[in-house]
């Protein structure tokens, strides 16, 4: 994938899948460290020590639609390119921790993309889940949190039109600094 916030995306659909009700999203993208740091983290069902020594094979999926499973393998082979790397640790019934690292200034590096449409994405896709997104540069830190939204939302589902259209702009506020 060309794109880190399609590489996002596709882990946190692995979390869904996990059947998380809580899922982390941290980005920490600092050009004096010369990295961009990225976690995911879940409370799904976690994976034995066996699937994960397995999940970094391209030719090993748990999905039944398909042979392979390109997601985690593309995205260590990513992060690998560059000097960086990728580290998973997970246990089962308590949840997944991915976290990755890329060298910024390598030209492998792949852009960001768009990370706001892929939260409202992932918002939209599964309205029990809840959501923390954390962005940290060198000048500022954005942070957003779907519960806390909801419970202000009452009532107001958090995938009404007019409330993603909201989280949107707020989330481009938060990280036009």
């Amino acid at each position: 994938m060309d794109e880190l916030a399609l590489n996002i995306l596709d882990i946190a659909y692995n979390s869904i899948r996990a059947k998380a009700t809580l899922i982390q999203i941290r980005i920490e993208d600092s050009v004096t460290q010369n990295h961009i740091l990225i976690d995911i983290i879940d409370n799904g069902c976690g994976m034995d020590k066996e699937t994960i020594e397995k999940v970094t094979d391209p030719f090993y999926t748990t999905r039944t639609t398909r042979k392979v499973g390109l997601g985690i393998p593309l995205f260590k082979q990513n992060a690998e390119l560059t000097g960086g790397y990728l580290k998973m640790n997970s246990k089962l019934h308590q949840g997944t921790h991915v976290s990755a690292m890329f060298v910024k200034n390598h030209i492998d590096t792949p852009v960001m993309g768009n990370i706001i449409d892929t939260i409202i994405t992932l918002i939209q896709a599964n309205d029990q889940i809840d959501y923390e997104f954390v962005y940290i540069t060198d000048e500022f830190s954005f942070e957003m949190k779907t519960k806390e939204m909801k419970e202000i939302l009452g009532d107001v589902k958090i995938t009404e039109p007019e409330v993603l259209l909201w989280i949107k702009d707020y989330m481009k506020e938060g990280l036009r600094k």
